[in-house]
């Protein structure tokens, strides 16, 4: 049986600690920590009531990569698969929490153990230089759990945004390039739709895009739009202090609402709703959505997805913005799960509980 570790395990995962390893071990004060930690889950195996061996994930909140910090089984129960069982286990967990790919460290001359996560289908991307206390370097390996959402399978393809405050444009051009796989993308076509498409002044520093921007440039482009967005001219009025920006923002705003009125975008001044996003997906269309970006990178700006794909469970996003210094790869920013009820909540943005959906298709197609 696989099942989650207790405080009552620990007497014994110390045990199997002290077995498997010479060094490198996990304390007691830090397994006690892991145990009780949100961010952290330690399966067991056990029969009849033996514990045979565990493994232990670490998450990060601002991302989909889960790491497999600890896998041990006790040598005396060890080639009846016990190692295989747990990996799947913490696999399956992993997914469960939105997870898409399971990153682990493995000691470079440990030729047993990479064996068997190459098996598994993990695959070496680094090496770290003295990693463990006796210098002895770390090969780091990854393994993508959920393959379907990978670039070369997902029905939106993947393009990320090069400046910090392109993630508008960067997700357009990707429900573009969706519609039209011919298209090229580039920065050029990234730094012009940025031009078309931004409110000037942000919170601080260089703008960012509005959905009426977005929604010209898209439609400017030969695509029939429909904006979903709150009757409010003035969106991110309230996160700029200085009364001048705030001013070019309605200013900017204000055009741009004009010459929508003069096109044949079609605006709803109403959130849509999951469950009709869904049905104009599969009907087509492709939505890009302003969220929170709390929830995914812990900033509280403003911050545009685009989406990928639906199931039971989950909303499927591209990530534009890849956090290169924690980690991060494009692969973990492709197809990204997000529980309904919690895109639910990314989805309203701001004290005004402001949001906003531009939906993409094709000019043939009817809505």
């Amino acid at each position: 049986m696989i099942r989650p570790a207790l405080a009552a395990d620990l007497p014994a995962l110390i045990t199997i600690e002290k077995r498997c390893f010479d060094a490198d071990r996990i304390s007691e004060r830090s397994f006690h920590h892991l145990l009780t930690r949100a961010n952290a889950l330690t399966l067991i195996e056990e029969k009849r009531g033996t514990i045979r061996g565990y493994v232990m994930l670490l998450f990060h909140r601002n991302t989909s990569i889960t790491r497999m910090y600890s896998l041990a089984v006790d040598p005396l129960w060890r080639g009846k698969g016990i190692a295989h069982a747990l990996i799947a286990a913490a696999e399956a967990k992993a997914l469960d929490r939105g997870m898409v790919s399971m990153r682990l460290e493995v000691r470079v001359d440990n030729s047993g153990a990479q064996a068997l996560y190459r098996k598994l289908g993990y695959r070496p991307f680094a090496t770290v230089s003295q990693y463990y206390e006796d210098d002895a370097d770390a090969l780091r390996l990854e393994k993508e759990l959920a393959p379907h959402l990978s670039a070369k399978k997902s029905p939106v393809p993947f393009y990320a945004q090069t400046l910090e405050f392109t993630c508008g444009p960067a997700c357009l051009m990707m429900a573009m390039k969706a519609l039209s796989p011919k298209m090229k993308l580039n920065r050029t076509l990234e730094l012009r739709l940025w031009r078309e498409a931004t409110s000037i002044f942000m919170t601080s520093g260089h703008g960012g895009c509005s959905p009426y921007g977005l929604a010209l440039s898209a439609r400017q482009r030969g695509y029939q739009v429909t904006l979903y967005v709150r009757r409010d001219p003035e969106m991110f009025v309230d996160s700029v202090r200085n009364d001048e920006k705030r001013e070019v923002i309605r200013l900017v705003q204000k055009d741009f609402i004009q010459e929508i009125g003069r096109s044949d975008i079609q605006v709803r001044e109403r959130a849509i709703t999951i469950a009709e996003m869904e049905k104009r997906f599969r009907a087509g269309a492709i939505p890009i959505v302003l969220v929170s970006s709390y929830r995914l990178t812990g900033d509280k700006s403003p911050h545009w997805v685009v989406i990928t794909g639906f199931d039971e469970h989950f909303i499927y996003i591209n990530e534009p913005f890849v956090d290169r210094d924690d980690g991060e790869t494009e692969t973990t920013c492709i197809g990204i799960p997000i529980s309904r009820s919690e895109f639910e909540r990314m989805t309203r943005y701001g004290k005004n509980r402001q949001y906003a959906a531009v939906l993409l298709k094709r000019m043939e197609s009817t809505s």
